[in-house]
């Protein structure tokens, strides 16, 4: 699993990367109570805003970590956007993403490295 200073994670199985919101972004967002998931097929690159998650405190764009294609989105979110706070790092996951740069995903922080980013904040 890799992270992004934007809270995002990665999980890669073979070409297709798994995206979601870190722990920390969760806890940090509070009780979420609306999730936007991208549409199957919809092309993203690095960066993007490609997704949004709203909770009692705050609306917020997910970015993506990685540029590629939509090849799956966790439509349960929409009736279950708690699944985010519950298990962001798991069933919360919002995108499957099929990558088109390894590069991207090896640049992304490993665990060690984003728990040391999160001591800086």
């Amino acid at each position: 699993m890799r992270f992004t200073k934007d809270h995002e994670w990665v999980e890669l199985a073979g070409d297709v990367a798994t995206v979601g919101i870190t722990a920390y972004a969760a806890e940090q967002l509070g009780d979420v109570v609306f999730v936007e998931v991208p549409e199957v097929g919809k092309a993203v690159k690095a960066g993007d805003a490609f997704a949004v998650v709203e909770s009692v405190k705050a609306a917020s764009d997910v970015y993506a970590p990685i540029s590629g294609e939509v090849v799956a989105a966790n439509g349960e979110l929409a009736d279950a956007p708690d699944t985010v706070n519950a298990q962001p790092e798991g069933a919360g996951w919002f995108a499957k993403l099929k990558i088109t740069d390894l590069a991207q995903f090896e640049a992304l922080m490993d665990r060690d490295a984003y728990e040391a980013f999160l001591g800086t904040l």
